[in-house]
């Protein structure tokens, strides 16, 4: 893999890429990087003739700090749109992403459509499934940790120790119980370690959700506007059997696919948690291949 550096939006951002042809953009998530989260897919893509490219995004080491300090999903739409543009992208390009990575990748097709040609989402559905799923008891229950980082206090708990929360919240929650997190946890340690990196990683939580502003009407239209619509695009969404974090069934999977647009498809990764790129690379791998190299024009 190489590495290189390139200004987009504003912010020097880092960023690792592998082979040549169409421009594909992998976007990680919380607290991740995009080396480690994609480091199966990356060479698989490389060898179906894409040029991969897995950024860190604002804020994640060695990307800038934002000069602002904002850690908006405005900001990381506007990112990644800007991405495209700096990387030579054309109207073939395609937009992976995880997590954090995914809420950018719905806003950012939908924002952007003439972008990129086809969507992967993989561990966070849409918002109207994922706002509904985030008001219930399930999801408050689950998604703790949004709520955890709003306290001044979370900076110094997860700092302490080694970042020994992050670890355990990787091992015990975030992953399946057979999954070793060990690979993923150093490379969250040199993304977020030092002590303005890890606040503005918390900043993702604190300035999206925070406790003023969330559910209010202007909270929702500024959502509504980046992820409200489903992508045009032809989309392929990917969930964990295993993830404890966002917990669907096959009810909600069935409910997400039916939404998506022409061409798309929704499924599950047996026995994955919520890292499903890294997790079960063979199986993720194969399902974004196949969707990539899917002829959707009939």
């Amino acid at each position: 893999m190489k590495h290189g550096h390139v200004v987009a939006n504003g912010i020097d951002l880092a960023y690792v890429e592998e082979g040549d042809g169409p421009l594909a953009l992998l976007l990680h998530g919380f607290p991740e990087s995009g080396e480690a989260t994609y480091r199966h897919l990356m060479p698989a893509l490389a060898a179906a003739g894409y040029r991969a490219v897995a950024p860190n995004i604002r804020g994640f080491a060695p990307s800038a700090l934002p000069a602002d300090g904002s850690m908006l999903l405005a900001d990381l739409v506007a990112d990644a749109n800007s991405l495209h543009e700096v990387l030579g992208g054309d109207g073939d390009a395609v937009i992976i992403g995880h997590d954090w990575g995914a809420a950018t990748t719905w806003a950012a097709a939908n924002v952007a459509p003439q972008r990129w040609s086809k969507v992967v989402v993989s561990d966070v559905p849409p918002l109207e499934f994922f706002g509904g799923y985030a008001s219930t008891y399930k999801g408050i229950e689950r998604l703790n940790h949004f709520w955890f980082f709003q306290m001044d206090m979370a900076e110094q708990i997860v700092a302490a120790d080694d970042m020994a929360y992050l670890r355990q919240v990787l091992q015990e929650k975030w992953s399946a119980p057979a999954y070793d997190v060990t690979e993923d946890f150093e490379a969250t340690k040199k993304a977020i370690g030092e002590p303005a990196r890890l606040r503005a990683a918390l900043d993702l939580y604190r300035m999206n959700f925070g406790p003023k502003h969330m559910g209010t009407p202007a909270w929702n239209s500024e959502h509504a506007a980046l992820w409200g619509e489903l992508p045009t695009q032809p989309t392929l969404y990917l969930h964990g059997t295993e993830d404890m974090s966002v917990v669907l069934d096959e009810a909600d999977l069935a409910a997400i696919g039916a939404s998506l647009s022409k061409g798309s498809e929704a499924a599950f990764i047996e026995g994955a948690g919520h890292l499903v790129p890294a997790e079960k690379p063979a199986e993720y791998n194969a399902r974004v291949l196949q969707f990539l190299g899917k002829d959707i024009s009939s």
